[in-house]
């Protein structure tokens, strides 16, 4: 190999998130613990699915409410198997961030943010897949009785907004990082 191969070989692997990781799987796991006390919270508080609680009138509630689906409760009737197939889903997205997070370059700080936010919301509702065999949700955001969206947990911002940030990276900074644009 020659010289110059070797020092544009070099700055690549140096540059690596390797031992940055274990920063973003430490964002992880506290998204994972705030959703799962959260979760515990407010089934022990709202006790039965449906029951809901009026936080601002009329926009937000406190709704218990069990997913057996994926988001917009997707395959929520099909007997079962659809909670082995999301679980599985998860846990494979989930070990694939994990390897990636210690792959990509130290400088794609919002890219390691939004993969971060993304594990600890997909290990979140793999948990309770299973545990429960249903996904804990309990915001209940809506205009009165004219518009509802799908009731959604901790885990599921924490996905929606990790994935916003992938979508930053992906779109407006990834390109400045192979160009080696700051």
């Amino acid at each position: 190999m020659s010289e110059n191969t070797q020092n544009n070989i070099q700055p690549l692997a140096s540059s690596a998130n390797a031992n940055k990781a274990i920063l973003y799987y430490f964002i992880g796991f506290v998204v994972l613990v705030i959703d799962q006390m959260t979760k515990i919270f407010f089934e022990k508080w709202l006790v039965n699915e449906g029951n809901s609680i009026n936080v601002i009138e009329p926009i937000l509630n406190w709704t218990l409410a069990y997913n057996h689906g994926a988001a917009f409760s997707f395959l929520a009737n099909q007997g079962g198997w659809q909670k082995w197939l999301f679980a599985t889903l998860g846990l494979l997205v989930s070990a694939f961030i994990m390897v990636y997070l210690r792959k990509i370059p130290k400088n794609a700080k919002i890219l390691a943010w939004g993969l971060a936010l993304v594990l600890g919301g997909a290990i979140g509702n793999v948990i309770d897949r299973f545990l429960y065999g249903h996904v804990i949700d309990f915001i209940h955001v809506h205009y009165a009785n004219m518009w509802h969206y799908p009731v959604f947990n901790v885990a599921d911002m924490a996905i929606m907004g990790g994935m916003g940030l992938v979508m930053v990276d992906m779109l407006f900074l990834e390109n400045k990082r192979k160009n080696g644009v700051s």
